[in-house]
């Protein structure tokens, strides 16, 4: 099935970038890509480890941690059906220091680095695409540091279930304690703690793994300038951070 033939309803075009691609980049890609399922908690890139594929979801939401030399542990970026990971390959680089896991449950399709990379730099449309991508990851780290440097741990939740929120298929988003202590690098008595605020203040409603989202507009007023940062970035690159039909000519490419 040809990209002009798919029905835009299928797994495929469901990722954003993929759907962003233009027809002839799109054919030449198709055939290198392998479905699968993207369970919680699976490795999808480890610190340092040879990067064997590259995975674009379709849905899920996936997680980028940096890991030091001590084990510790702290979320820079995430990403959903928008996106891709890791975007180091798409610079030519091998491996990264991040560990890569999916944190919410999904599906997607994977290619092999080393085929996305050639395919890449043989179209200057496909690299100018994913080039834009590349840096709204940067964009979204650079935040991720700021909001950690100069927002309470209740913001910086709120900013992180806004995140979530933007990649999930509805108000409900599977988050277990020990996910969320690792996401905004605080001990689960903090994580719970500030769970009960914002549940306090009737945004979420939090139980046994799972936040649904109440009231999206307050939790956005709350997060404050914590959250929007890469957001608009995203938009002024690649359009909307939300399902549906879009073409490359509609964000320029």
């Amino acid at each position: 099935m040809t990209y002009a033939q798919a029905d835009m309803a299928s797994a495929v075009p469901a990722n954003r970038l993929l759907r962003l691609l233009a027809a002839s980049d799109y054919l030449r890609i198709e055939p290198h890509l392998e479905f699968l399922d993207l369970p919680q908690a699976m490795q999808l890139s480890g610190p340092d480890d040879i990067d064997e594929y590259c995975y674009f979801p379709t849905s899920g939401i996936g997680s980028t941690i940096l890991v030091s030399r001590k084990g510790t542990q702290s979320e820079t970026c995430l990403f959903g059906f928008e996106g891709m990971s890791p975007a180091s390959a798409l610079l030519g680089s091998d491996r990264n220091p991040n560990r890569v896991i999916m944190q919410v449950a999904g599906q997607g399709v994977r290619i092999s680095r080393p085929k996305l990379y050639e395919i890449v730099q043989g179209s200057d449309t496909m690299r100018r695409l994913f080039f834009r991508w590349a840096h709204v990851v940067s964009t979204q780290i650079s935040f991720t540091a700021l909001a950690n440097a100069n927002h309470t741990i209740d913001q910086r939740l709120a900013r992180w279930i806004l995140m979530c929120h933007d990649r999930a298929d509805g108000d409900e988003i599977k988050l277990t304690h020990e996910f969320l202590s690792i996401m905004l690098s605080v001990r689960r008595p903090s994580v719970t703690t500030a769970l009960h605020e914002l549940e306090g203040m009737r945004f979420i409603y939090s139980h046994r793994g799972t936040v649904i989202v109440r009231n999206r507009q307050a939790l956005e007023g709350f997060a404050g300038d914590a959250y929007g940062g890469s957001e608009k970035e995203y938009l002024r690159l690649l359009g909307p951070l939300v399902r549906g039909s879009v073409s490359a000519r509609a964000v320029g490419l």
